[in-house]
């Protein structure tokens, strides 16, 4: 007997995603006075079920439905597994850090798990209307997450830079998306690459799209010169919101390069490899440089945060597979440290103290050496230093990017690396050889976060001594 597969198959996970976050929404209002918790475990089991479905048909042929507007191929599959399984971490970190600054409230949760929904949209879009509809859910989520605490000014500040900075983006990417439109006549991303690659398109509007789109991307990012939002909004936004912002969507916006450069636009690729470049050098440069100075950790990750997304370019710039893997590589990579970094300060965060200045950790050692040893691991894989799995992802990018010729960028790479190795080990320094006021011993929130917060730290150092599980998926995924 002959089974018809649904038209709608590939996009499965998705949809249940969509009904599950529906659902809650709905239960919350109902359930959130007798049960406290039941939306944050009726997000986390969605998060679960959602992964389940992914596994059980994960896709190693590249298939396409809704008229060529969704894809589902390896690399997408592996990306949304680690949005969820990332995702399922910043809930768990959320929900002790919200009870402890006394604003725990449901729709945070619903709010992250409509903004999973948008990524995974965003990973498997394969024209620009899906791509605009992720982008679009994930955004709107994100702004109303970071303006949540309703009381505080610095959020709402940062909630509306973030909105008002958000929509100019957006409507440069649309700008952008029009123009390659206009001059391809096409909005399916394997349409439009055979087209451009036929010469049938107008050069000079494509190159002018090319330019909008680049720079949409690079406010997303956060990419200098279009990084002013960054530093603002993690600063401000409750610990919570910064750790979801500063990890997960970072692994939709390379499925978003990927498939608007790379698949929609290989034969413009001198135009916007050259634009990458300006980003990535900048990016690199500026990061590095001005984290020395912050003394607010979060702030001091954010600027880290944008020297990582120049060193995750570097793999765009190479312009090969092998290149798009290390991206994808150093992505993942960055997101699961995001997670240990903003991870450890919600675990040592109190009622009226964020505990998010350097100088907060002063003395951490002489008041709990086992959390100063796991800060000192996720430090060490954030700076690049061997054995940890930070070491292994500015290696690979590197290395990709000496072999497609620019050495030039290599070395400057190299030199911004050594140079952030100092505000990590700044950090390092002021748990283990200042001396604290405060010398009364400093326990976690729970005992739930400090098991995370170790087990996360730990993992940093187990897969930089053995990486190539984790190298060879992100390698095979795309070639």
């Amino acid at each position: 007997m002959n089974f018809v597969i649904p038209a709608f198959a590939p996009a499965i996970p998705e949809m249940v995603l969509l009904a599950m976050a529906s659902f809650i929404l709905v239960a919350d209002t109902f359930w959130s006075k007798r049960y406290q918790f039941a939306t944050y475990y009726a997000t986390q089991i969605s998060l679960v079920v959602v992964a389940y479905f992914i596994m059980t048909s994960f896709s190693v042929d590249v298939v396409t439905t809704f008229n060529e507007s969704f894809v589902r191929d390896s690399m997408g599959d592996i990306l949304k597994l680690f949005i969820l399984l990332i995702s399922l971490g910043i809930f768990l970190f959320s929900k002790e850090y919200l009870m402890q600054q006394k604003f725990y409230s449901g729709e945070y949760f619903i709010l992250g798990l409509f903004g999973v929904l948008g990524m995974m949209v965003m990973v498997s879009g394969n024209n620009f209307i899906t791509l605009y509809l992720g982008l679009e859910i994930a955004a709107l989520s994100m702004y109303a997450m970071i303006a949540l605490r309703r009381d505080s000014r610095d959020a709402l500040e940062s909630g509306m830079k973030y909105f008002v900075l958000g929509a100019l983006a957006t409507g440069l990417l649309l700008y952008g998306f029009s123009m390659i439109y206009g001059a391809t006549g096409s909005i399916t991303f394997p349409e439009m690459a055979q087209i451009i690659a036929s010469g049938k398109a107008d050069a000079v509007v494509l190159s002018f799209g090319v330019v909008f789109v680049v720079i949409g991307l690079a406010f997303k990012l956060g990419a200098v010169p279009f990084h002013m939002w960054a530093p603002d909004v993690y600063q401000g936004a409750p610990t919570a919101v910064t750790l979801y912002l500063g990890t997960v969507p970072k692994l939709a916006a390379f499925a978003i390069i990927y498939r608007l450069l790379v698949e929609g636009m290989p034969g413009m690729v001198h135009d916007w490899q050259t634009l990458l470049i300006i980003l990535s050098v900048l990016s690199m440069v500026v990061g590095s440089i001005i984290a020395v100075v912050q003394d607010n950790l979060k702030r001091l990750l954010a600027y880290s945060g944008i020297g990582h997304v120049g060193f995750v370019l570097l793999g765009f710039i190479a312009a090969n597979p092998d290149g798009y893997s290390a991206a994808m590589f150093y992505m993942i990579v960055y997101a699961i440290t995001g997670v240990a970094g903003f991870g450890m300060i919600i675990a040592l965060s109190r009622t009226g103290n964020e505990f998010d200045k350097v100088s907060d950790f002063v003395g951490l050692n002489a008041r709990n050496p086992w959390l100063a040893i796991m800060m000192l691991l996720i430090m060490f894989s954030m700076a690049g230093i061997p054995p940890f799995i930070g070491f292994w992802a500015k290696i690979l990018v590197i290395e990709e990017v000496i072999k497609a010729g620019f050495m030039w960028i290599a070395i400057i790479a190299v030199i911004m690396a050594v140079i952030s190795a100092f505000y990590y080990l700044r950090v390092i320094k002021a748990m283990y050889f200042d001396k604290a006021e405060d010398t009364s011993p400093l326990q976690p929130i729970s005992s739930e976060l400090n098991l995370a917060v170790s087990f996360v730290a730990i993992a940093l150092l187990v897969l930089g001594l053995m990486p190539s599980s984790l190298i060879e998926l992100a390698y095979q995924s795309i070639n």
